[in-house]
């Protein structure tokens, strides 16, 4: 992709204050999210439909979110704006 939110960041370490989510239905990919962003609904049901098709043991280990990366983008972009 050719931009980049401050909010949202690529890394392979994590610094304080973020945390990484997989994202994707079929191939994940990983991103840097604010601890913050937790807080919000959209996120939130995010994560519900995430622990009803996954529940908490997921064999890939980490935060996933079953949705289409366009979609999270375009939650994370908003949060970032307000």
């Amino acid at each position: 992709m050719g931009f980049r939110l401050p909010g949202l960041q690529r890394r392979t370490h994590v610094r304080k204050g973020y945390l990484a989510v997989y994202v994707g239905e079929n191939q994940m990919k990983r991103f840097v999210i604010p601890v913050s962003y937790l807080n919000q609904p959209s996120i939130q049901e995010l994560l519900s439909q995430a622990e009803q098709e996954f529940g908490f043991d997921h064999p890939m280990g980490g935060l996933t979110i079953p949705c289409r990366e366009d979609v999270f983008l375009d939650i994370t972009s908003r949060l970032h704006k307000s």
